[in-house]
């Protein structure tokens, strides 16, 4: 087939004969560039007839995505070939090879960079697909897979550009150059990449261990933050109020830092109540389990009424309520706060706190206050003098008291 493509290709050449030399060659070159294209065309309509829902569909569209990549090296090896043929001058036939390798080289790379992302979509499109997916597992797939998907196109690049590098004659000779020097080399390159380096093998470690994953809710600097990307160097994190932390990968292996859906993204969720004394909490814990029983977000696995502290002033309700996941047990908790403080005020206004002040009658047994109902009872005291102290000179320093109440030395 290539004799009859050159001897096609070498007819075509002698009916531009009347042309200029230069001129024929190059138009004899379109038209193998140009053949090129129609058969890349023609293959591409084959495989779209591919039948299938699921193979059938994943070929297709693979095949329009990788279609660019292919058919610019297909036109490059069909004008690589014609190029023997073509009747240039040497020199421009040396340095148009030289330019359609190093195309060539920078197209494969490009071409294996569409492929791996093709691929990792298509996986992350079948885990996404499941009926019965576990959001964990999910979620510690799209980790692994975005990545190791980074880490792998900045591979392939550097590959790329380095062996496009290389096939220029001075480069070549400069990286042997390099690698007879490697000792200082090497120390150089390394102390000036550490961080770059640092945070790359951060980033592949992250995804074998699973510190943290995809929209998992952490808490960083006092704000609740979802990941929102993880990259090669860094990690975003989007928080509650649309704002973005940009946190280096390494952070998560150096520091400490609280992970809320690390096993799984259920929390539970605790909301304190704080009442009075007379509150009745007989009334109080069947209201709260009506709210709770009630209340959409609870996922009905964890519920309980306390009452888990008291002061001098008030009594502290704690409830706790389970829900699938961190905003929902937020949401959860805000609905319980509002409907039992509700409760409280319209049906048990007795259960508010307050504070309580007491006014102890004075001497002539009059209240300043003039409110009979907010004196304390009688505080029996002693009368002033009652005591004097130990007896001066005695070992036992006891005190005596008479029937009167006086006492003496």
């Amino acid at each position: 087939m290539k004799t009859e493509f050159l001897a096609l290709l070498t007819k075509i050449r002698h009916l531009f004969g009347w042309l200029p030399g230069l001129l024929s060659s190059i138009l004899m070159l379109c038209v193998a560039g140009l053949v090129a294209e129609m058969f890349s065309r023609f293959i591409t309509k084959l495989i779209l007839r591919i039948p299938g829902q699921k193979r059938g569909a994943f070929v297709r569209s693979f095949t329009m995505a990788m279609q660019r990549p292919v058919r610019i090296m297909l036109v490059i090896v069909f004008v690589g070939t014609a190029l023997p043929v073509s009747g240039l001058p040497y020199d421009i036939m040396q340095a148009t090879t030289h330019t359609l390798v190093v195309l060539f080289v920078l197209m494969l790379g490009y071409a294996a960079v569409v492929a791996t992302r093709i691929l990792s979509d298509a996986y992350l499109k079948r885990i996404n697909g499941k009926d019965d997916k576990d959001d964990i597992l999910l979620r510690t797939h799209m980790t692994q897979v975005r990545v190791l998907r980074r880490t792998t196109d900045l591979l392939i690049g550097l590959l790329t550009v380095g062996a496009a590098l290389m096939t220029f004659e001075p480069v070549r000779q400069y990286g042997l150059s390099l690698f007879a020097s490697a000792g200082a080399a090497s120390l150089v390159v390394g102390l000036a990449a550490r961080p770059l380096l640092t945070n790359l093998f951060a980033g592949m470690q992250i995804a074998m261990t699973q510190p943290i994953r995809m929209e998992d809710l952490i808490i960083i600097n006092g704000d609740w933050a979802w990941v929102e990307e993880i990259t090669s160097t860094y990690v975003v994190l989007r928080v509650w109020d649309w704002r973005r932390h940009i946190v280096p990968i390494s952070y998560f292996l150096e520091n400490t830092f609280q992970n809320w859906t690390h096993n799984s993204a259920a929390l539970i969720g605790v909301v304190f109540v704080y009442v009075d004394f007379n509150a009745p909490m007989d009334r109080i814990r069947e209201r709260l389990r009506e709210i709770v029983h009630s209340a959409p977000l609870w996922d009905g696995k964890e519920f309980a009424v306390q009452v888990a502290d008291c002061n001098a002033h008030v009594m502290t309700i704690r409830v706790i309520a389970s829900a699938r996941s961190a905003m929902q047990s937020w949401d959860l908790r805000c609905e319980i706060r509002e409907q039992i403080l509700a409760f409280l005020r319209d049906e048990c206004p007795e259960a508010l706190p307050r504070d309580r002040i007491s006014h102890v009658a004075s001497a002539s047994g009059l209240d300043v206050m003039g409110d009979p109902g907010m004196l304390s009872p009688p505080v029996k005291r002693p009368p002033p003098g009652a005591y004097m102290g130990p007896r001066s000179g005695t070992s036992g320093g006891g005190m005596s008291m008479t029937d009167g109440g006086q006492g003496h030395g």
